[in-house]
């Protein structure tokens, strides 16, 4: 230990200012005192600080829950100018103010990012459940103009998130994550799981969290939205793949009743020739809310499980099943955490042990949420989860409430204790402990089956857990229908890429009519358009099913409609697939704002209706009713269909690229604004010129049929380029290097096509088979059409081939 010790004092270099100031060089940053005011600045990589203060004489032991990278050996050139230290490494220059204590960061070019804002670093003591710790401040200079993204999902319809303020505490439809970056192309990531309120206005843009030993926040500079993306996940983890199922079609209701219902639900489908790959069986089937989340089929309307399951499989399905965050007071879990000290004390969802609505509250349910920071409570709540549900080949978690459901709030309920401190001290990191408890868990039992997560919360890091997160109980409305746009496309920006919403939205309470009303059957096709081009499309909600033929039958609009974008989605399989390689090995996005493409154009920054799924199709949802009309009866106004004309969307194309319509093939120019007729059937589609885009084969599961006869658009006037990505759909073994690419490479000028060499090998795989490769034009390969006649029909064995057109 001596010797330990003398080594690492032989490694800091001391510097004094005047008679009293030090700041002492280490191998990864320094660390100072100034005004009182512990200083650290940690270089994890070239181009990621991590900035740690605390008041002076605070003994300091944070592990991050978010970060899991340790800093990296860097070059790191270190000097004083008069009253600043600079911290300059290869990309990044950071400068300390050793008067006023003030931070600021810059390229190492000299560019300006971000100040602190001077003498707004705050400490205010403040007592957590009788451990003395501070409430925490830290303000920020941005510039006038400059647009921010990211902060998590929120429900107000902002694309740029200036000039709000945010009580960061996660709930329902509300998922909050600390970070943003700026169009700047930084990052910064406040590390704090307490409440915490970000407010931006004409004087600062600050986090001021409740509970917090020291204020500690990463910077990363990526010089572009990708980038920063790729800074965070170097962070706090990679996303891995999902499995191929969990890009076909779900459907689902509040709650199939029984495992007939459900199963018939399937064969419907199946009967009806229309896509399905997933199916969630909802909440109860345990039995009564006393028995809540028992991770058992106690119900006996699902008498068989291991039958119930074996017969979704049957049916080239999947089952993905409720789980929650609470127990009722009679089931095995229950008894075992309150054993250990693991489920807290407040109110959460059931209210009533009745099933009765509204809740009979003489009747509490005594349903408690468990303590996931515990790590002998995740092992609890797994091996009830192991036993009961995935040794029967359960496909799928729904986690439901994982933010969690907090009811009756009392400011007393924060003081519940948990295993790593007061609830309060780590409120908004419970989706995170309690997605990678299941995960963990999964992992280490399991490799055959890739672990899928639909959850209802999300922070910092969960992108690491294989986690896809829905928008919450959102009502069913055109303004919620829109802002979900803005919603998943924030959330994105933070880092976590798998993002959906309830098709339709979740509570009918707008319509009372339900199905049987003519702006509902709009609302609801349109959301199903916009959930088509999400990374995960998923039909859900209550008070009415909502099943494909709950809208008509064959040969009716709304049916037509819907049948035509689910089997769309599944045409385009090969590119969504490709493109969720992309995330994983790449740290890409599948659901993209115009800023990580189009950063330059300033037209395209704050467009909250429109977004890019992968890097090469623009999606324009329409967000308002068009085929209603009010008609005047009496005393009453009812709205009924109205098709008599077309009604017409305008999108924004951004600069810098020329475009196609999907629909008709017809190239237009980018920056500026085009209008479209848009029909029932028709959102706004357009294809960046310089695209290659893979066109799979009709089929009624996603594994139905080899990717053997794809059909490859090219979309001339740039040149471009798209790897295809393959694998066995499943399981771990990507991991280990087994999958296969391909890569496209379209040269405009030359007009030539090169398909490289096979890169990879699977069990499985393709040995040979044909690429119909068409060049896109007005009415030419266009839309879901599939009768194309190819240009060039090609037979690849994996060797390199150039096709002239």
């Amino acid at each position: 230990m001596r010797r330990i010790l003398i080594v690492t004092c032989l490694m800091l270099a001391i510097c004094t200012i005047g008679k009293t100031q030090t700041w002492q060089k280490n191998n990864s940053g320094i660390k100072t005192i100034i005004n009182k005011t512990a200083i650290e600045i940690q270089f994890y990589t070239a181009t990621t600080v991590r900035i740690i203060k605390s008041p002076e004489g605070t003994a300091l032991d944070k592990k991050s829950l978010s970060v899991i990278k340790s800093p990296e050996k860097i070059n790191l050139d270190i000097k004083q100018q008069a009253a600043l230290v600079v911290l300059q490494s290869e990309s990044l220059t950071v400068k300390l103010n050793l008067n006023s204590g003030m931070l600021s960061f810059y390229t190492k070019a000299g560019t300006a990012l971000l100040n602190e804002k001077e003498n707004s670093t705050l400490f205010i003591p403040f007592n957590d459940a009788g451990i003395n710790t501070y409430n925490i401040e830290q303000a920020y200079i941005l510039d006038k103009e400059e647009a921010i993204y990211g902060l998590g999902q929120q429900q107000q319809g902002k694309m740029v998130q200036r000039n709000l303020t945010l009580n960061m505490v996660q709930n329902n439809t509300h998922d909050y994550v600390p970070f943003f970056q700026s169009v700047k192309g930084y990052g910064l990531f406040w590390d704090n799981y307490s409440p915490t309120i970000f407010t931006d206005n004409t004087e600062s843009t600050s986090f001021r969290s409740e509970v917090g030993d020291c204020i500690d926040y990463y910077f990363m500079y990526g010089g572009s939205a990708d980038g920063v993306i790729a800074k965070m996940r170097d962070l706090t983890g990679q996303a891995p793949m999902l499995p191929l199922w969990t890009f076909g079609y779900f459907q689902s209701k509040e709650r199939y009743k029984s495992q007939d219902e459900t199963i018939d639900v399937i064969k419907k489908y199946r009967e009806l020739k229309v896509p399905l790959d997933g199916v969630i069986q909802d909440w109860q089937y345990w039995g009564n809310n006393y028995l809540w989340n028992a991770m058992e089929f106690l119900n006996v309307d699902f008498p068989n499980p291991q039958k119930f399951v074996d017969d979704v499989h049957k049916l080239n399905a999947h089952l993905t099943i409720s789980i929650w965050n609470s127990f009722g007071p009679k089931t095995k879990q229950y008894r075992e955490l309150d054993s250990i000290d693991a489920l807290m004390n407040f109110t959460t969802w059931p209210q009533s042990g009745s099933e009765k609505w509204p809740p009979l509250r003489d009747y509490p349910s005594g349903v408690r949420v468990y303590d996931p920071y515990n790590p002998a409570a995740r092992d609890i709540f797994w091996k009830y989860l192991n036993k009961g549900l995935f040794s029967l080949g359960m496909d799928g978690w729904w986690l439901d409430s994982s933010e969690p459901d907090h009811l009756d709030f009392k400011p007393s309920d924060m003081d519940n204790k948990t295993f790593l401190g007061s609830f309060r001290k780590v409120r908004n990191a419970f989706p995170l402990m309690t997605v990678g408890g299941v995960y963990d868990h999964q992992r280490s039992v399991s490799d055959s089956k890739r672990v899928f997560i639909l959850t209802r919360s999300a922070f910092a890091g969960q992108q690491r857990y294989g986690a896809h997160t829905w928008s919450g109980d959102v009502n069913s409305s055109w303004i919620a229908l829109r802002n979900q746009i803005s919603a998943g496309l924030n959330f994105s920006l933070t880092g976590i890429p798998y993002w959906n919403s309830d098709i339709g939205g979740f509570f009918l309470w707008n319509f009372k009519k339900k199905l049987e009303d003519p702006e509902y059957r709009e609302l609801y096709v349109r959301w199903l358009e916009f959930g088509a081009f999400c990374p995960m499309m998923r039909s859900h909600g209550e008070g009415a099913p909502r099943e494909i033929y709950q809208f008509g039958q064959k040969g009716t609009k709304y049916y037509d409609a819907i049948e035509k974008y689910i089997n769309l989605r599944y045409r385009l399989l090969p590119y969504i697939y490709s493109t969720s390689w992309d995330v994983t090995a790449n740290q890409s996005s599948m659901m993209r704002a115009l800023v990580m493409d189009f950063a330059s154009d300033k037209n395209a920054l704050d467009i909250n209706d429109q977004f890019m799924l992968g890097k090469s199709m623009m999606v324009s949802p329409v967000t308002n009713a068009m085929y209603i009309k009010p008609v005047i009866t009496g005393r009453d106004t009812l709205l009924v269909e109205d098709f008599s004309s077309i009604k017409i969307k305008e999108t924004y194309l951004p600069a810098g690229s020329n475009w196609y319509d999907f629909w008709t093939g017809e190239k237009l120019n980018g920056g500026k604004k085009v209008k479209r007729e848009t029909p029932l059937d028709i959102i706004p589609l357009y294809i960046k010129a310089g695209s290659i885009l893979p066109i799979g084969p009709a089929v009624q599961y996603a594994e139905e049929k080899k990717w053997d006869h794809l059909e490859i658009r090219i979309y001339p006037g740039a040149n471009g380029k798209f790897v295809l990505y393959e694998d066995e759909n499943d399981n771990y073994n990507y991991e280990k290097g087994v999958y296969a690419t391909i890569t496209f490479d379209w040269d405009d000028k030359k007009k030539s096509l090169t398909i490289s060499d096979r890169t990879g090998n699977f069990p499985g795989i393709l040995l040979s088979r044909n690429f119909n490769i068409v060049t896109v034009s007005n009415n030419k390969a266009v839309g879901e059409n599939t009768a194309v006649t190819a240009d060039k029909v090609v037979t690849y064995t994996g060797k390199k081939i150039i096709v002239k057109f």
